[in-house]
């Protein structure tokens, strides 16, 4: 079984700005200082109109139901890996170290008469037998909000 999350971000700016945006260090990690991360690594690797981000952070999981508790822990370490192989098309898998659990998926970026629509579409797998569906939808959860911060702190990088 698996959780599928699709969220758009609607920019009032050109896909170039998106894109730009989207790899500069810094927006990432004020993304990650808005959702309360305590440690965050941000590698972004540019080559030509391609480019390779990852974001290991650990944040906390306070406020996490206790059935999930017991399996991540007081905090857990998130990475965001994005191949992006053109300005516009990124494939995206997010991990969990040491536990049983993907996200994979792809963020798209699309002009539009006011500016940009950034797509991101996510299937979450947890392989845990009994839980796995309760942990796909917590997890689901989980990213919608990370996708609704960054979509406001992107906003307010793309109006400074």
């Amino acid at each position: 079984m698996a959780k599928t999350i699709r969220y758009e971000m609607a920019y009032d700016a050109p896909v170039e700005r998106v894109a730009a945006m989207l790899a500069d260090p810094k927006f990432r990690e004020d993304v990650c200082a808005y959702q309360g991360v305590t440690k965050v690594e941000v590698t972004i690797d540019v080559d030509g109109e391609t480019k390779e981000v990852t974001v290991d952070q650990v944040q906390p999981t306070a406020g996490v139901p206790s059935f999930a508790k017991k399996i991540v822990g007081d905090e857990t370490n998130i990475v965001q890996r994005e191949s992006w192989s053109s300005p516009t098309h990124g494939d995206v898998t997010v991990t969990i170290p040491g536990k049983p659990g993907e996200m994979t998926g792809t963020a798209v970026l699309t002009p539009t008469d006011a500016g940009t629509l950034e797509v991101v579409e996510l299937t979450v797998k947890v392989k845990i037998p009994i839980v796995s569906g309760k942990l796909e939808s917590l997890i689901g959860d989980l990213l919608l909000k990370a996708l609704k911060a960054e979509y406001k702190v992107g906003r307010d990088y793309l109006s400074a």
